[in-house]
């Protein structure tokens, strides 16, 4: 009996030590992506402290900074994957994340909201919704930072 327990202890020790380090390992890319545009922001931009970050993969992969300039003002920065333009806005200049799931509950029966992030397509920035419909299906929600516009939607996946 004392040998069945110690074998399990073992075998869950070894999951927990090889999931850890296959995570780790996974995160490495995102970790230096990170690294590398927010280095890059500080240096272009006004960035002075990092809130958040985020990756967009739409039509091309955009590094979201969330943060603040040398000023305390709130500001988002787009940094493309490749060479690009960098966008800096004022968080003041657009519309906030609550006002565009509110546009969404205006349009849409959203069951749940499963994130919100900023992107960028065509040189727009924008607000990404993915959400759950009544239905159970998974939806995506485009709208404009800037107008509070719709832009996009992809339904029922």
């Amino acid at each position: 009996m004392k040998r069945a327990i110690w074998g399990i202890i073992i075998l869950l020790v070894i999951c927990i030590g090889a999931g850890s380090l296959i995570y780790f390992n996974s995160m490495k890319p995102v970790r230096a992506a990170e690294s590398k545009a927010v280095e890059l922001a500080k240096k272009e931009t006004d960035l002075a402290e990092t809130e958040d970050f985020n990756l967009y993969h739409g039509t091309e992969t955009y590094y979201v900074i969330e943060g603040k300039d040398h000023d305390g003002t709130s500001i988002y920065v787009w940094v493309p994957e490749k060479k690009g333009k960098i966008v800096t806005l004022k968080e003041s200049e657009g519309i906030s994340r609550n006002e565009a799931i509110n546009r969404l509950k205006q349009e849409k029966n959203a069951a749940e909201i499963m994130s919100v992030r900023l992107g960028m397509e065509k040189n727009i920035p924008l607000w990404e919704i993915h959400y759950r419909s009544g239905s159970d299906l998974i939806n995506y929600y485009y709208i404009d930072f800037k107008t509070g516009e719709w832009l996009k939607k992809i339904e029922n996946l």
